[in-house]
């Protein structure tokens, strides 16, 4: 990804996580993210918003039926489990120990991660409409 122009809307010291506006289940893990993620190490975007699809289609994603949560940092883009695994490692303790779980082979953690990815509608629940959350500060959100 070298030959990559920077990604947009955010300058190269940030991450941007893109999660799925609708989805309670990433609605509550961003709502995770709001309340402790104490350092402002990511910034988030739903998939769903202008900012949102500018970063897929940066990153060569589709801007339709995305069912992945999507962290970028330094111009690389990580996908499911590696990227949850990345955003919980600079967390504070105790969610830091999560990130260990990036040991697992890929294919076991990406595997899990897909199976409740494409049931999390029916598992946890969809909203009508891409929610707003409170911010915790005002650049938090890249749509805001």
């Amino acid at each position: 990804m070298s030959d990559r122009a920077a990604p947009p809307l955010i300058s190269p010291d940030e991450q941007v996580v893109l999660y799925d506006g609708t989805c309670r289940l990433c609605n509550g893990w961003v709502n995770f993210l709001l309340r402790y993620d104490k350092y402002h190490t990511v910034r988030l975007a739903a998939v769903q918003s202008e900012q949102g699809k500018a970063l897929l289609r940066w990153a060569g994603l589709s801007t339709e039926n995305i069912s992945t949560i999507v962290l970028i940092r330094q111009g690389k883009v990580y996908l499911r489990a590696e990227a949850i695994f990345r955003v919980m490692a600079g967390l504070p303790w105790p969610w830091r120990i999560l990130a260990l779980l990036r040991l697992l082979p890929a294919t076991l953690s990406n595997r899990c991660y897909d199976v409740i990815a494409s049931n999390r509608y029916r598992l946890f629940g969809r909203y009508d409409n891409v929610q707003s959350l409170i911010a915790d500060h005002p650049q938090r959100f890249l749509d805001r």
